[in-house]
This record gives C-alpha cells, structure tokens and sequence, in this order.
C-alpha cells in the first residue's frame, strides 16, 4: 500500500501514483509602516493541498473502476482520512479533482494508459492531532 484515501487504497492493483506533493500556507496579516517594512503578525494556518499523480496501465490493474471509484467518492462532497504506507495520518481531505486523460488504445476503444492527477483539500480543524510528521 503505497497510501489510503478513506477506504480507497492506493496500490498496484488500483491505483499507482508516480509522484505526490504536498503544500502548506500560513496566513500573515500585514501593516504598512513609514520608513520600515511592513509589520506581520501570524494569523494562522492556510490551506495544505495534497497532488497525486501517475499513470495506470490496462494490463497491470483496473485503472478505470479505479478513477470512477474516486470520482464517486468526490461527488459525495465527504471528507476522507489520508494515511501513508508507514501508517502517519496525514489529515481528513475532501476531493477537489479528478483528472485522466486517456492513450494508446486497444482496438476496441479501451486504452492502454491512463494517466490522472487528484486535487485534495485538508479540511480537519487544524489541531495537529494526527499530523503528519
């Protein structure tokens, strides 16, 4: 298991992504002052995305029912627990996208190739309780 969005596991069989980020902000308000930069003053913590992405293969998984599996999971509008292969919970995210694009076909219109990218968005209250290290 490489990772679990929920009850979606994120493997061979499924789905193997190739690349992950993950991105963190933090909100500073900012005054203006004469002759000094500006003053700022923490006031907490931004948005954290989280970017999957890879390309699954018709002979080595069911690529498809995978991505319909999210795109089900994302039209639900629920936020889902994401842990990693080493067993950190890295928060509750909600599914923003779902992207595929579709290559190198069969005869019969099934492709070969499916490359996708997810957009997830952490929701949690922001404790830090189960956050990743």
């Amino acid at each position: 298991m490489l990772m679990a969005l929920g009850l979606f596991v994120f493997s061979i069989p499924t789905l193997a992504f190739d690349d992950l980020s993950r991105k963190a902000s933090y909100r500073h308000a900012s005054s203006q002052r004469v002759g000094a930069r500006d003053a700022t003053q923490f006031a907490g913590i931004g948005d954290e995305t989280v970017s999957i992405g890879g390309s699954a293969f018709t002979e080595l998984g069911e690529g498809e029912a995978s991505i319909a599996q999210l795109r089900a999971m994302g039209e639900t509008g629920a936020a889902w627990s994401l842990v990693d292969g080493t067993g950190a919970v890295w928060g509750s995210y909600v599914i923003q996208t779902v992207d595929e694009k579709r290559r190198a076909f069969w005869p019969d219109g099934t492709p070969r190739q499916i490359d996708f990218a997810l957009e997830l968005l952490r929701v949690d209250d922001g404790t830090g309780i189960g956050r990743a290290a």
